[in-house]
């Protein structure tokens, strides 16, 4: 199911007033994947919670659950005390002692682990992932640690595989499109592949929109709109809009990374034009420009370390690079007036990096936008990418059942 055009999450407001009798089939299909993608990310786990995160009728959910549960996809267990009142049927998914099998794809690296719905993550170990030498050798080689993983946690219970790419993705069939660094990925069809290896469903989507998912998961349930920032060799961006990813027309929202800014004059940049925001502010632009001052530095890990040491070149350059991400920032925050910006990535770790983005986004935004605006660190670390990954391979594997079990013809689009 896909983030940015599955229905609204208060489709249901519109059939409020025959929700009681129970008969209605249409509420029932808007509400069914709203309903267990939120008991999969573990947001939700009783009928109240989901009626007040979907803004819906108790009537309404109560019969979209049963519905659910007539089906196999959800069940009950046990009781869960509540203030005031009768105790709460606690809800699961059906079959919850599945998994899905997450990785998060970076340039040398591949971080791996197993999801358990309601986003509980496990097994989590890093593996060299050879992304220069071709999708067909660096998949071959994820999918055997992949293959591991499934013989530990029992083949039969794999739900499904989510990969977090570092490059634009094309959800719908399931590719990378036009990858900066991921030479000869362009259009591979990532995801068939590793259907035809798995025989399980597979989800994909670019690192941003992971982690933006990922996180959303773990943060206060008021928080619905947010603006995640990976700081990277690259910048990514993943919008949270009503709680739910928003992909955007074509899959591109929250591209900032190509933002012309001023102080990058004609610098050239990946994407083929000069001027970008990547080019000052990105990992791969401050390797450049240490590098260009004499320091010894070959990536994006070397400058961290150099600034953790307090090194006043590498400093100043990582301050100065957080002040254009924060500029830029300041005029999206503005626009789309958010709960909170999360900042990842590894340029994240640096207090020197963040309280530059945090500077510049009080400076240039409105007091008003700004009021109650949260602006951190992503709680999950490293981990929101894998979670989100996840939760993406959680979702398709529920939306295919779904379908299997109501016959209803509509597509797959996670």
């Amino acid at each position: 199911m896909r983030e940015k055009s599955a229905p609204h999450p208060h489709p249901h407001r519109r059939n409020a007033g025959n929700a009681g009798n129970g008969r209605n089939t249409a509420g029932f299909s808007a509400l069914a994947e709203p309903v267990l993608e939120l008991l999969a990310s573990g947001r939700a786990t009783t009928r109240t919670e989901l009626a007040g995160l979907l803004g819906a009728a108790p009537s309404t959910v109560s019969f979209t659950v049963s519905r659910l549960m007539a089906h196999g996809l959800v069940a009950e267990e046990g009781t869960v005390s509540s203030a005031g009142g009768r105790p709460r049927k606690v809800l699961r998914l059906g079959g919850s002692d599945g998994y899905a099998l997450a990785a998060d794809i970076g340039g040398r690296h591949a971080r791996v682990g197993v999801v358990q719905a309601g986003g509980v993550l496990t097994d989590v170990s890093t593996v060299p992932f050879a992304t220069d030498e071709g999708p067909d050798t660096a998949l071959a080689a994820l999918a055997a640690t992949l293959d591991t993983l499934t013989e530990q946690h029992g083949r039969p219970l794999l739900r499904g595989i989510g990969l977090c790419l570092p490059g634009p993705v094309d959800v719908e069939p399931g590719v990378v499109t036009l990858p900066a660094r991921m030479p000869g990925w362009n259009r591979f069809p990532v995801r068939a592949w590793l259907e035809e290896r798995f025989a399980v469903p597979v989800a994909l989507d670019n690192d941003a929109n992971c982690m933006a998912v990922g996180e959303h998961t773990v943060q206060p349930a008021g928080r619905r709109q947010s603006i995640l920032v990976k700081a990277g060799t690259g910048i990514g961006t993943g919008v949270i809009a009503d709680g739910r990813l928003y992909r955007g027309a074509t899959g591109a929202a929250g591209e900032i990374t190509h933002v012309r800014v001023e102080a990058a004059q004609d610098i050239p940049c990946s994407c083929g034009n000069t001027g970008c925001l990547e080019t000052v502010a990105s990992g791969a632009a401050l390797v450049r420009t240490l590098r260009e001052r004499g320091l010894p530095v070959t990536s994006t890990e070397d400058v961290v370390r150099l600034a953790s040491d307090a090194d006043p070149e590498a400093t100043r350059a990582v301050r100065q690079a957080g002040r254009y991400l924060g500029q830029v920032l300041a005029a999206n925050v503005n626009f789309f007036n958010p709960d909170a910006v999360y900042l990842g990535g590894i340029l994240s770790t640096l207090e020197t990096f963040v309280a530059a983005v945090r500077s510049q986004l009080y400076e240039g935004c409105h007091p008003l936008v700004t009021e109650h605006l949260a602006i951190e660190r992503v709680a999950l670390g490293a981990d929101a990418g894998l979670v989100g990954a996840g939760q993406f391979a959680l979702q398709r594997a529920l939306a295919h059942a779904l379908r299997a079990v109501t016959g209803a013809a509509a597509p797959i689009h996670v």
